[in-house]
């Protein structure tokens, strides 16, 4: 069980930064955005084709976040703008195309075949007594405990991490007081996709890389997200500990094959006993 735990706070490590910039995304921009998961295999993806290149990994992490934000402040200033104001189901509508475009640019260029960033095997290292953890696992964790406290930084102490919490409030009425809200709109997709990015770049370290893997966590990241309080970013760090620990805890009990179903169990009970999240409140980002 103790082994099981810790495999869930590295899983919960990767869905908490995808549940973030999903649920930033919704904050500012009101809609749920379905190609939110296909943005983290793509930048995995561009890691890989970087490091082919014979790129250092760590340049080649920063090189596919970069491609991956522009990328989607493209897609956001060509496609999404057109549709913003006839609402958030034509947006969500446009969104699911935009997934499945990625994913078959993914399958156009690097297959459906499941690859690595290395194939070398990771040695576990006996952290605590019960409980085996790689170089990698340990990573994932101190990577994101860093990038969850970096957000938190950024949201509370930078000016522009404050107009993000005005905007998400009320856009027209932060616009109407002197905010830059596009600005503020490209800051969101560009923190979001990064965090994004990440975790997709992580999910490829741990599991290999696969053209639908970033659909395929679509459901914890949004169950996640709602766990937490959707427009919540602090919610959704906790809900992607909680969703990663629920699922890998029930593999202790359940077939594998069940963990995407104990994610949606618990999106299903969190919206009929508490739409508004754990962590929801009247206003969002306190």
């Amino acid at each position: 069980m103790l082994q099981l735990l810790a495999n869930g706070i590295v899983f919960g490590s990767i869905i908490a930064l995808g549940a973030i910039g999903l649920t930033l995304v919704y904050g500012i921009l009101k809609f749920g955005n379905f190609a939110h998961g296909d943005t983290m295999s793509l930048g995995a993806y561009l890691a890989l084709l970087f490091l082919d290149l014979r790129l250092p990994f760590p340049l080649a992490a920063v090189l596919a976040i970069g491609v991956s934000i522009g990328l989607a402040i493209a897609i956001d200033r060509y496609l999404y703008r057109l549709f913003r104001e006839k609402g958030s189901i034509i947006l969500l509508i446009a969104s699911v195309g935009v997934a499945l475009f990625l994913r078959n640019v993914i399958l156009l260029f690097w297959g459906p075949d499941l690859t690595y960033y290395s194939r070398a095997i990771q040695i576990s290292h006996l952290i605590l007594p019960g409980i085996r953890l790689n170089n990698i696992d340990v990573m994932i964790i101190m990577v994101t405990a860093a990038l969850i406290v970096l957000v938190h930084l950024f949201l509370k102490l930078t000016n522009i991490g404050k107009a993000m919490r005005a905007s998400s409030d009320n856009m027209e009425l932060a616009e109407v007081a002197g905010i830059d809200t596009q600005r503020v709109i490209v800051w969101t997709w560009c923190v979001g996709t990064a965090l994004a990015v990440i975790g997709g770049i992580m999910l490829g370290m741990e599991n290999g890389l696969r053209p639908p893997m970033g659909w395929e966590l679509l459901l914890p990241l949004f169950a996640a997200a709602i766990l937490g309080g959707i427009g919540q970013p602090y919610g959704a760090m906790a809900g992607g500990l909680i969703i990663g620990i629920a699922q890998e805890v029930s593999t202790g009990f359940l077939s594998t094959a069940y963990k995407p179903a104990v994610a949606f169990i618990i999106m299903i009970l969190v919206l009929l006993i508490r739409p508004q999240g754990i962590f929801g409140v009247s206003r969002r980002w306190m």
